[in-house]
């Protein structure tokens, strides 16, 4: 439970209070926090420095069982991550501890010099991600979340922030959500599986749902999700979630990769790094998270979610280098390397959503190419569009929400990699250079004219080592992203 408090510290019992502090300003507008805080300097091992850290067990000023002061560094390089870190790292101390509740005393805007509601919107987010754990498959389970988390504020935030609390723990528990789909192993999120778990959370919230089963699926011609679908026992499927509020003038679509374990198909990955392979459909969690959090939060714009799902998996029946498949939109595409299905499966969700809906926009998201990881690095995500705007518009949020983002090109010229001697277009380059970009420029073949952007979140969509607010696993990026984007588009 998370709650916004203005209290008198010196008359209401506190179980933990925890205090941020700057090394070269007082950044706190409660007098009794900061006559603590120049308590806590007065020793000579607490200075406010980054990292460094210091308890007050009963202190006598006010009515508390444990201060803890936890320095931020210099306020010039304060900013709107390093709160979200701090409230983060704070909660898991907590947790470590095993306490139950907090009060974390949050910075005045005015003294760190930031517009409200971005500093109270960072802390909350950080504390409220960070008291996320997924142990659903432990046996013995050694901590438990924090069951009470509240912010010490004024008065005047107290009484004008309530909305906005709600609506961050709104957007916080669909990315919770898409980190819980992620880490779900996938024998228990198989294709029929994980399209039932987010059906059954869609329709919770009154959205539209439509399933297209592996039958409907062949009916209406989706050749080139079949085809990486072939070689596993787990048949098909595709989700299409639609947010359809009255009066919606705009109309923006999102597709997400679902692959819930890719192989390689008979391109078969090497050992190393398959265990990941269960978070290959990070795409699928962010769309369907998103569509699930903006039935709440109830935007004016129309959105649609579309969700092809399958497993890619070697066997008598998989596709094999050199076949050739007709997709939905008609074009023949040769197969070179069954590990590109990913993008395979995108142009027959993106073609039957152009189809369908006609939308102003369309967004696709994906654990699309390693390449991307190689010229980004883990924590980046990589932005294709020719739509300036739109592409500046994403890094514009992912800066806000520190998911990251940036803006790769799409040049025509390396369209020449893509071409087939026998089909309309090859899968996957001949060239092993700029990965990332020629699969993205195969489903830009598939989108005509319609604004559109790639996210190809190869490499933040999991982590091998958690970070303050995030632990081993699926980080659901792409959620909070999408929240902030959608109220600009």
């Amino acid at each position: 439970m998370l709650s916004l408090k203005s209290i008198d510290l010196k008359k209401v019992k506190t179980e933990t209070l925890i205090i941020p502090v700057c090394e070269d300003r007082d950044i706190h507008d409660d007098k009794t926090v900061s006559s603590l805080i120049t308590k806590a300097k007065k020793l000579k091992e607490f200075k406010g420095d980054m990292g460094e850290e210091v308890i007050f067990y009963t202190p006598p000023e006010i009515k508390a069982d444990r201060v803890i002061f936890m320095g931020l560094g210099k306020l010039e390089k304060l900013n709107a991550e390093s709160l979200r870190a701090f409230a983060g790292k704070a909660v898991k101390k907590c947790i470590n501890m095993k306490l139950t509740e907090v009060l974390i005393g949050c910075p005045s805007a005015k003294k760190i010099k930031m517009e409200m509601p971005l500093p109270l919107e960072a802390v909350i987010e950080g504390a409220y991600l960070g008291n996320h754990l997924f142990d659903k498959y432990k046996g013995e389970k050694k901590h438990s979340s924090l069951k009470r988390i509240s912010f010490l504020v004024t008065p005047a935030v107290a009484k004008s922030s309530g909305k906005i609390l709600k609506s961050i723990i709104t957007v916080c528990e669909g990315t919770i959500f898409a980190r819980d789909l992620i880490n779900t192993p996938s024998n228990d999120k198989k294709p029929e599986q994980l399209t039932t778990i987010i059906a059954d959370m869609a329709v919770k919230e009154n959205l539209k749902v439509k399933i297209f089963d592996e039958k409907e699926l062949e009916r209406k011609k989706f050749g080139a999700i079949l085809s990486v679908a072939a070689g596993s026992r787990s048949e098909p499927r595709m989700i299409v979630l639609e947010y359809n509020p009255k009066g919606a003038k705009k109309t923006v679509a999102l597709v997400g990769k679902g692959v819930t374990f890719d192989s390689g198909g008979i391109n078969i990955k090497p050992t190393t790094g398959l265990d990941g392979m269960k978070s290959d459909m990070s795409g699928a969690a962010a769309v369907s998270a998103t569509l699930i959090t903006l039935a709440k939060l109830k935007p004016k714009t129309k959105v649609i979610g579309v969700i092809p799902v399958v497993e890619n998996m070697p066997s008598g029946n998989a596709s094999r280098p050199g076949d050739i498949v007709k997709s939905y939109s008609g074009k023949t595409v040769e197969i070179l390397n069954t590990d590109a299905e990913g993008r395979l499966i995108l142009i027959d969700a993106i073609s039957y959503t152009l189809k369908k809906y006609k939308p102003d926009t369309l967004i696709d998201i994906a654990t699309l190419t390693g390449s991307c990881v190689v010229a980004l690095g883990e924590k980046i995500a990589g932005v294709f569009s020719s739509d300036d705007e739109l592409a500046q518009s994403i890094i514009s949020s992912g800066e806000k929400t520190y998911e990251r983002c940036w803006h790769m090109p799409l040049p025509d010229d390396y369209k020449e990699d893509l071409k087939s001697d026998f089909a309309d277009i090859v899968n996957i380059s001949n060239s092993r250079w700029g990965g990332s970009i020629t699969a993205a420029l195969f489903l830009s073949e598939f989108v005509g004219d319609t604004r559109w952007a790639h996210i190809d979140i190869a490499g933040p969509s999991y982590m091998k080592k958690g970070n303050a607010y995030c632990g081993v696993g699926g980080t659901g990026f792409g959620v909070r992203l999408f929240c902030d984007l959608l109220e600009k588009l």
